[in-house]
């Protein structure tokens, strides 16, 4: 089985910090939401990735093939964003008639991986929201069999919302469905919607069984980013790099600290996750991440999210500052 992540988005709705920096590279509970997803894939046993890449891709490549040489992985460019459909579309030459998981780039769940790979089903993963109407969307029947999926109904029928994760078993259907779709210009939302292909196998008689997802972590906002970062950090405890320099700090934890970072007369945490070769002296941080490269200098934050390569000299604020900045508050 391959693996597809898509991960050409721009993040706008995290912006200014994907200005210069891929969201799937933002630093969450002391790894990066790519991270997670890959280490997750890659201890269920799949080894070869495609990586659908644009804005800022070259970031993501150098990032994976450092960080993970251990994987045989592709990078498909998505030039123009049209779409999930559009997205995986593009990789048909690489997957052939193989059978197929998806994953998208700013999605982290928790789930049973290796008992979704081993199912005999297609599967696509789902949660209960309160309001469905912003997701994709699938109807089960009484066997957790899918009957229909429908991309942001505006009237839902159900309140299962697709989380972005999808076993397909059948490639050779996916891709005559996403070529359909493409070719006879059937868009949701002015976008070639994954969903809408999902829905023409449905219909071509391939059978979608629904699987549920523990948890699922919100990664394209500020506040839900900063939140799964306190939920994950709790959950599964934080790291402290040996690599690291501290002096008369104290650390609250649950806090994660990545390598080279020099901590002076500070306190951090809970739930802080400080990215690697940052500064911090004299300061005050707690329910925050900060980005690697970065120098702060008697600041105190609370619930902030900081990108990489900035210097911030001040006092108490709540910042959303974005890479490559200088701000002095004092």
């Amino acid at each position: 089985m391959k693996a597809i992540i898509p991960v050409a988005g721009a993040g706008t709705k995290l912006r200014p910090h994907t200005y210069t920096q891929p969201k799937a590279l933002i630093p969450l509970a002391g790894k990066t939401i790519l991270s997670v997803n890959i280490d997750q894939l890659y201890a269920a046993g799949i080894h070869e990735f495609v990586f659908i890449i644009g804005y800022l891709g070259e970031k993501i490549q150098d990032y994976v093939r450092e960080r993970y040489p251990q994987i045989q992985s592709h990078f498909i460019f998505q030039n123009e964003r049209k779409g999930t459909a559009h997205a995986v579309n593009l990789t048909r030459s690489i997957i052939g008639d193989d059978e197929v998981f998806i994953t998208l780039g700013d999605t982290i769940c928790e789930y049973d991986l290796r008992a979704v790979l081993s199912s005999e089903h297609s599967m696509l993963g789902v949660k209960r929201v309160d309001d469905p109407r912003t997701f994709g969307v699938a109807e089960v029947n009484e066997e957790d069999m899918i009957t229909r999926v429908v991309e942001k109904p505006s009237i839902p029928k159900s309140n299962l919302a697709l989380v972005g994760l999808y076993k397909i078993r059948d490639s050779q259907r996916l891709f005559a469905c996403l070529n359909t779709i493409i070719k006879e210009g059937i868009m949701s939302h002015d976008e070639f919607n994954l969903t809408d292909a999902l829905q023409c196998m449905i219909q071509a008689g391939t059978h979608f069984k629904a699987f549920r997802v523990e948890n699922w972590f919100d990664c394209g906002r500020k506040e839900s980013l900063l939140e799964s970062n306190s939920t994950l950090l709790q959950k599964f405890g934080g790291t402290i790099s040996d690599s690291s320099k501290f002096e008369n700090s104290i650390f609250i934890p649950p806090v994660s600290v990545s390598e080279h970072c020099d901590i002076k007369n500070s306190i951090i945490g809970p739930h802080v996750t400080i990215g690697e070769n940052t500064v911090i002296h004299s300061s005050i941080i707690k329910d925050s991440i900060i980005g690697s490269f970065s120098k702060l200098y008697d600041v105190v934050l609370d619930t902030s999210l900081i990108g990489s390569d900035t210097e911030i000299i001040g006092e108490t604020r709540s910042l959303n500052v974005g890479d490559n900045t200088q701000i002095d508050l004092g």
